[in-house]
């Protein structure tokens, strides 16, 4: 099987080790960051991506504030919403978050990724489970719409990238699994959240 893509999406919110741990994973091999702070303001979005190296910014997709797009030279931006448009003035790659298979199709015919949303329940949170079950997404893989451009996303953790591989997603989005290695409030230790990450490296590959 070919390898696919692994992305790391941000916490939704900012804290203080953040920059020095963004770009510890670039260090590391990551090649593919989702900036998703959703409803912060402009101004910390742009501090953060001033404290993490310039070589790295080509590697990172912004929500929301897509006018960073252009002032950072990222390397793209993210629809959350099937009913949001590109904005006048932004070019480059874009992608979108889709949570209904009847709208697949369009959404890959308008981006150059999609996350499909809900595919694992979270563990620990009955808030979210998952949206499809395991058969929904096989006949939707053996149909076509999940291939190397649909990228799975929510409770991703290492034990079930191997079944999204299965399934035929092209990339796993990984969040929740990777910051809950390290203490926000307290930590300046993360060796954990980065072993984590050398794993993630090796199953996607």
């Amino acid at each position: 099987m070919a390898a696919m893509k692994l992305v790391i999406m941000t916490k939704s919110t900012f804290f203080v080790e953040e920059d020095k741990i963004l770009t510890a994973l670039f260090d590391e091999g990551m090649d593919k960051l989702h900036l998703y702070k959703p409803g912060s303001q402009l101004v910390f979005s742009e501090r953060l991506l001033s404290l993490v190296p310039e070589g790295y910014h080509d590697k990172i997709v912004v929500h929301e504030h897509f006018r960073l797009k252009n002032e950072y030279d990222l390397a793209g931006i993210h629809l959350n919403r099937p009913t949001e448009f590109v904005p006048n003035g932004i070019r480059g790659k874009v992608s979108r978050t889709c949570e209904d298979l009847s709208l697949l199709k369009d959404m890959k015919k308008s981006s150059n990724y999609v996350f499909l949303r809900r595919i694992f329940s979270c563990t620990g949170d009955a808030d979210k489970p998952s949206s499809f079950s395991v058969k929904q997404l096989e006949e939707a893989a053996d149909k076509g719409l999940i291939d190397k451009r649909v990228y799975a996303l929510g409770g991703i953790d290492i034990d079930n990238v191997r079944m999204a591989k299965e399934l035929g997603f092209g990339g796993v989005v990984v969040c929740s699994d990777l910051w809950k290695r390290f203490d926000i409030h307290n930590g300046t230790d993360f060796r954990d959240l980065l072993a984590l990450f050398r794993n993630y490296q090796k199953v996607v590959g």
